[in-house]
């Protein structure tokens, strides 16, 4: 009898272990982080609305962890004359600004540049194709700075070299720094802050 309860007994919890299907371990596991359903695929622009001054842009937002660009929409100036560096810097910061579309937020894309970042033109004794941020460009959070750099690098409000010359607010004490939109700093936007030349 015992025999045969013991035999029953081991039958039962071999059953138990197979039904699982999954060996056991005293090992925790690391089965890294969960996988990711952003798409990352920038969605078809929409028609553009008509309208004089009315133009395609192309802006860069978040993804995962990287940069990519997107293409919109965007009114830059009511003029036949062509717009100024400046004017395009503008309406491209306002677009980082804007939250995404439906179709952006669901292919995974946001924006790390906030509402207060506001950008004008060179100061006294300043570059023509600088910039200044009403913030040092290093007190921004990196990725906004990203965005920022690749944004404007392909436009008329950067160098000749595609590069963008930025600044804080105040001339006197904040010096240009030149940035450079890399592959790596697509990649890589967290080291934008630290990417700066200083402009001699």
């Amino acid at each position: 009898m015992r025999r045969r309860a013991a035999g029953a007994l081991l039958g039962a919890m071999a059953l138990l272990t197979a039904g699982c299907g999954i060996r056991g371990t005293s090992v925790p596991v690391d089965a890294g982080p969960a996988p990711s359903r952003a798409s990352c695929q920038a969605p078809e622009p929409g028609r553009s609305a008509e309208g004089e001054g009315r133009v395609s842009v192309r802006i860069y937002l978040l993804c995962t962890s990287r940069i990519l660009s997107v293409s919109r929409t965007t009114q830059l100036t009511d003029e036949k004359t062509p717009p100024k560096p400046l004017e395009i810097a503008q309406a491209l910061l306002e677009q980082l600004r804007e939250p995404p579309s439906a179709a952006e937020e669901g292919a995974g894309f946001s924006t790390a540049v906030e509402d207060w970042v506001k950008i004008s033109g060179p100061a006294k004794g300043d570059p023509d194709d600088a910039l200044r941020l009403n913030r040092l460009p290093e007190e921004l959070q990196s990725y906004a700075l990203a965005q920022i750099v690749c944004t404007l690098a392909e436009t008329s409000a950067a160098d000749s070299a595609h590069r963008v010359v930025l600044g804080g607010p105040d001339a006197e004490r904040d010096p240009l720094k030149r940035y450079e939109c890399t592959e790596e700093m697509r990649r890589h936007p967290e080291i934008a802050v630290n990417s700066g030349v200083l402009v001699s």
